[in-house]
């Protein structure tokens, strides 16, 4: 499935594979505003994008005593620490480490995790500068590999 709406290729794919609904926080702040009322709606917010206004937005809609698993890398970001503080927010950062690459490679491996549709195109290595320019297009690509 491909988007025509600029931005939205992750969304999409995420709906592809299996999400509920997703809200674009920068079209649709509204949406995401309804579910800030009466102190937040979540209990956990994965935030894999690295954008201050993902992880903004995230934090008002999260509960009280709720928490935050930060994936996503983009920069210093600015949190405000008060909201952190009154809600009583746990915040996790995570990154992959040596021991993550096995668990995954086991799970690939036994078929409990298809990465499949996450994967925008296989090139060989002798194509590694086309692979890399459609690599480098957010708005048509997820994952791309090299084949060796």
């Amino acid at each position: 499935m491909r988007s025509t709406v600029p931005g939205r290729g992750a969304l999409d794919k995420a709906l592809e594979i299996g999400a509920d609904r997703v809200i674009n926080v920068a079209t649709e702040a509204d949406t995401l505003a309804a579910y800030s009322t009466n102190k937040g709606y979540f209990d956990i917010q994965f935030e894999a994008s690295g954008n201050e206004r993902a992880v903004r937005s995230g934090l008002e809609a999260l509960k009280p005593r709720s928490a935050v698993v930060q994936l996503g890398l983009g920069g210093d970001v600015s949190i405000p620490q008060n909201l952190v503080v009154s809600k009583e927010i746990e915040m996790k950062g995570t990154f992959r480490f040596h021991e993550e690459f096995g668990l995954a490679v086991d799970l690939i491996n036994q078929r409990r995790v298809d990465l499949k549709p996450l994967i925008t195109g296989t090139y060989p290595i002798n194509d590694a500068v086309t692979a890399f320019n459609v690599a480098g297009n957010r708005s048509k690509s997820m994952k791309v590999q090299l084949t060796f």
